[in-house]
């Protein structure tokens, strides 16, 4: 028999605490929520904390997809916590001042493009999805996590040679 308070926790942890409840695209609302946890991370930690950060929110999407596909089905739209872990990998190893003065167009370029390739699932993306046991929840957005990670790199290069 599931243990009820853990089967909520499982919820709880799943939704990143309730925004996968938001109205209208709770993959984005997700993501959003993510970033400023992200960036404190980043800020207080360094990439070793957001190195730690990507591993934790992908265990913690192993670990709850079962409770939310039976409590929504398969790979339903309230379980946002793969969002954390891709979210996190869009911003690996990228140096984020204490101010964000001038750098916030890189918080604001790693969220749309994570929720581009998120959303449009190109180059393999949409392949991967169909993995059994949650895996394909986390591998999609980990794999649009990566291509974001390359995307922004590439834009802070231009940018910063401009």
């Amino acid at each position: 028999m599931v243990n009820p308070s853990l089967n909520k926790l499982k919820i709880i942890l799943g939704t990143s605490f309730g925004s996968g409840y938001l109205p209208v695209a709770p993959g984005t609302w997700g993501s959003l929520v993510a970033i400023p946890v992200i960036w404190v991370i980043n800020l207080y930690v360094g990439w070793i904390g957001l190195l730690a950060f990507i591993i934790v929110t992908s265990l913690i999407t192993l670990w709850v997809t079962p409770a939310c596909e039976e409590q929504w089905g398969k790979d339903p739209s309230k379980l946002v916590m793969d969002e954390w872990a891709g979210q996190g990998l869009s911003l690996f190893m990228i140096p984020l001042p204490y101010t964000l003065n001038e750098h916030w167009w890189i918080l604001l370029a790693a969220f749309i493009l994570f929720r581009f390739f998120d959303i449009l699932k190109p180059f393999g993306i949409k392949r991967v999805q169909s993995l059994e046991a949650g895996l394909g929840v986390l591998l999609d957005d980990l794999l649009a996590g990566l291509y974001a990670l390359i995307s922004l790199n590439l834009l802070i290069l231009i940018v910063e040679n401009v």
